[in-house]
């Protein structure tokens, strides 16, 4: 069997992502009205705060602060709405007195170059792109210049058409083949491979089915030798497994698509649990990572 090379360390503020040591934890924060799960929970910036602070101190490594709901059928917003919503946490985050919660790491789950630019000069330190770059032809640049991380995901579509477009002949073929191509795009502009994590996008474009299969094969994906991002939490495919609604419900079923996902090698988990996966990942951790020592 081939040696997989941990990719490169991750420098963000004072820490260190060594990849393949643990599983980190992106805590989301959707600062919207109308997210799938939590839309309308945090969408002032006092409760926003206040969530981003009890996830820093439940174990969760970094915060994804998006404004624009990416949840299916999901439409758009403007340039001035997203930006809006995601400056003043940022900046609320950046002058909390609470120390852990100002030098938290920060990522920001947006598409639009502007909104990237804005938020890194807010003090946001990852770009997490759910169109990979696609949907505003200034993203790579962007982040070259900027000099920060971005994780790239694969989707086909928009929010509200992807799951119009789930008809593959080779799933994890073509996943692959569209992340290994935006990873060629975003060094061709300047982004450091360093700097590139890879997300193959549970949910998005993706049925029931397709959604276990990549789960089930999310090691094909480690060969881009980037690290690698999932986000099973609370999701649809999960529903239907447990004949459960409500998103907020599905926390159990999170933890063991979690657990499948770091068995697959994940190096980050994007979640809305942080707590409790915090101790999903610590177990997981212990009885998988040991074994690829």
């Amino acid at each position: 069997m081939s040696v997989i090379t941990a990719p490169s360390p991750w420098k963000i503020r004072d820490r260190t992502l060594s990849w393949g040591s643990r599983t980190y934890l992106m805590g989301v924060l959707n600062v919207t009205p109308d997210s799938f799960s939590d839309g309308g929970q945090f969408d002032t910036v006092e409760r926003a705060v206040a969530q981003a602070r009890h996830l820093v101190h439940h174990g969760t490594d970094m915060l994804d602060i998006g404004g624009q709901s990416t949840r299916p059928g999901a439409g758009s917003i403007s340039r001035e709405e997203e930006l809006n919503r995601v400056i003043p946490v940022i900046n609320a985050i950046r002058g909390d007195d609470d120390d852990t919660l100002a030098q938290a790491m920060i990522s920001v789950d947006t598409t639009r170059s502007s909104v990237a630019r804005a938020a890194v000069r807010s003090g946001a330190d990852i770009i997490n792109d759910i169109s990979a770059g696609t949907y505003d032809k200034g993203m790579l640049s962007t982040v070259a210049d900027l000099g920060v991380p971005i994780v790239i995901m694969h989707l086909r579509g928009t929010p509200a058409t992807m799951q119009q477009f789930t008809e593959y002949h080779d799933l994890l073929g073509e996943i692959y083949e569209v992340l290994q191509h935006q990873i060629e795009d975003a060094i061709a502009v300047g982004v450091k491979p360093s700097k590139i994590a890879v997300d193959p996008g549970l949910g998005f474009a993706k049925t029931y089915d397709q959604n276990l299969e990549l789960l089930r094969n999310l090691d094909h994906f480690r060969t881009l030798g980037c690290p690698l991002l999932v986000g099973p939490s609370r999701k649809s495919f999960i529903g239907h497994i447990l004949d459960q609604p409500d998103p907020q419900q599905r926390a159990w079923g999170t933890a063991a698509a979690c657990c499948a996902a770091i068995a697959g090698g994940a190096d980050i988990l994007r979640v809305h649990d942080g707590a409790e996966m915090h101790d999903v990942c610590r177990v997981a951790d212990a009885v998988w990572r040991q074994q690829r020592e």
